[in-house]
């Protein structure tokens, strides 16, 4: 394969169409858990629709592309599909009760949980700076929790717990990072967890309306093509530059939800989500000064 060739303003572009897309995912996710299309549908349900219908686009694309493919380590595969199968199903099951906003800033606690779990998975040792970045988006988070007896939400528990599984997802992608082609990657992923959901579905599988078929198809589609954007920007630029921009899903979270439920974000918001991105830019500062340049160091998991 050739490498992509390093364009930094059309990698931004790509990166910003990642975000917006995998915001719309959620903005779907949400609609199907709750009654706007019709009955609720079970978050297991949502994310076997996510993983039938991006399997479908993957495989297509597979199919006209005819990538060479080498032969998998199963045993990462296994692992990074379960852990992500079951994060994308719990921020699903957040967003039905909180605004997407809290749900997406909480997300970006991702790396933040692969960080700690590096430790003693990977035997990574962590300095002050990452620690201290760590503590910041914790604290964000802690934020968005409102751990009041008033205002305590406990679905912004599933994001975090969704937070800390697709945190062990990418421990399984940074081991599979260079063994294989992405495209391959992502056609064992999406098979795999298409496999998983079919299984989890069959507990509370309910015939949904024809809106919500579409939107189904909506959330495969835009993972889909939100994974390729993700994939082919990170090609194009050292990660220390896309890292940041990606954090516009936040701000099209927000959007979509302020346009399509009416939520507009209070201060508590506010706060906890500009903490998190505090926390989360400190992080991509100490690991831009402290790593060589690199063009792909992960993709998105939902």
């Amino acid at each position: 394969m050739t490498p992509a060739r390093h364009n930094p303003p059309l990698a931004a572009l790509l990166i910003l169409a990642a975000s917006a897309l995998l915001a719309g995912t959620t903005l779907l996710a949400k609609a199907l858990g709750t009654d706007e299309l019709g009955p609720p549908l079970h978050p297991m349900q949502i994310s076997h629709g996510r993983f039938l219908f991006a399997f479908l686009v993957i495989a297509c694309t597979v199919g006209v592309l005819r990538p060479r493919l080498s032969r998998p380590h199963w045993g990462l595969h296994i692992g990074r599909t379960s852990f992500g199968w079951v994060g994308i199903t719990l921020m699903f099951a957040s967003v039905a009760y909180i605004p997407i906003s809290d749900a997406t800033a909480i997300s970006f606690l991702n790396p933040v949980f692969a960080m700690i779990l590096a430790i003693p998975l990977l035997k990574e040792s962590i300095g002050p700076w990452r620690w201290l970045a760590a503590a910041v988006a914790l604290a964000g988070a802690l934020v968005l929790l409102r751990p009041t007896p008033d205002s305590f939400q406990p679905a912004a528990l599933l994001a975090l717990a969704a937070a800390a599984s697709i945190g062990m997802e990418l421990i399984f992608i940074k081991k599979l990072a260079g063994r294989e082609v992405p495209l391959q990657i992502l056609l064992i992923n999406n098979a795999m967890g298409l496999t998983i959901a079919s299984v989890a579905v069959s507990f509370v599988f309910r015939t949904p309306t024809s809106e919500q078929w579409a939107a189904l198809a909506g959330i495969g589609v835009l993972m889909a093509c939100a994974q390729a954007c993700f994939v082919n920007g990170m090609a194009r630029a050292d990660a220390s530059f896309v890292a940041p921009i990606s954090y516009a899903t936040l701000v099209f979270a927000a959007l979509y939800d302020f346009t399509v439920f009416r939520v507009v974000p209070d201060h508590i918001s506010l706060t906890g989500s500009a903490i998190i991105l505090f926390g989360g830019l400190v992080l991509v500062w100490r690991e831009a000064r402290t790593a060589p340049p690199i063009t792909s160091r992960k993709d998105p998991n939902r």
